[in-house]
């Protein structure tokens, strides 16, 4: 079971990968979103035994990203918490804040920081796993700060699946799982927000040497032979952590 503490232990660095421009302002609209009391800066989650280590795994709508976590579930025994499952299982509960992510969604924007990133942190809290994935999260450098505030620690490393538009636009639009944002015009939106908000994220990581760029076009399996080894140079000071 996992408990708040005032922050984590150091983390790894990475292989540094090519650095991405800059693109864009980021977009400030989580504040009016925020529900019950502010959350002190500084106040993190850990487990009584073991360090938490954390993978943030980025890339557009149709990147493959889901596809990889759970092979990399299968293969190292991650948790895997995807950002857009959480905030679809919210919307399922018809709840007020369940509804505004509707809407949020509905508009190709990105749902208000806080809001995530609560979301994540109390799976984190229910979780006996101390390795975990987060898909999809954070899409802009807002939530890579909320998150870093909230939750008191960086990721140990970041995937970024790096895939053509038209490859990620042919992918959602044949998945076909009814997703109220599985539609072509709500697709163009959120790779618009994607290319103007996320980039800078993956340009921040990769300065800090964090970033691993996966070229995501090609069969699954010759996919995750790029990812694999990732994981496979860090099991020791997983395992240590």
């Amino acid at each position: 079971m996992w408990r708040r503490v005032a922050s984590f232990s150091p983390f790894i660095s990475s292989t540094k990968s090519s650095t991405l421009s800059q693109l864009g302002p980021t977009l400030k609209i989580w504040e009016s979103f925020t529900t019950g009391a502010p959350i002190p800066v500084n106040h993190g989650i850990s487990s009584k035994d073991s360090t938490p280590f954390i993978t943030f795994v980025l890339g557009g709508p149709g990147s493959g990203k889901g596809t990889q976590c759970a092979k990399i579930v299968d293969t190292f025994g991650f948790k895997h918490l995807s950002a857009g499952d959480l905030l679809r299982r919210e919307i399922a509960c018809n709840s007020e804040s369940g509804s505004t992510i509707l809407d949020t969604i509905k508009e190709g924007q990105i749902v208000p920081s806080e809001v995530t990133v609560r979301l994540i942190r109390r799976e984190m809290e229910l979780s006996n796993n101390h390795k975990f994935l987060i898909d999809g999260f954070p899409r802009s450098e807002e939530n890579r700060i909320a998150f870093e505030r909230i939750i008191g620690a960086e990721p140990n490393i970041v995937l970024f699946f790096d895939c053509p538009e038209e490859e990620m636009v042919k992918r959602v639009l044949n998945r076909n799982q009814g997703r109220v944002d599985d539609n072509i015009d709500t697709i163009k939106k959120r790779l618009k927000v994607f290319e103007a908000l996320n980039l800078p994220v993956v340009n921040h990581y990769a300065k800090k040497g964090k970033l691993h760029k996966i070229c995501a076009v090609g069969a699954e399996d010759e996919i995750f032979e790029q990812v694999r080894p990732v994981f496979a140079g860090c099991e020791q000071v997983i395992s240590e952590s």
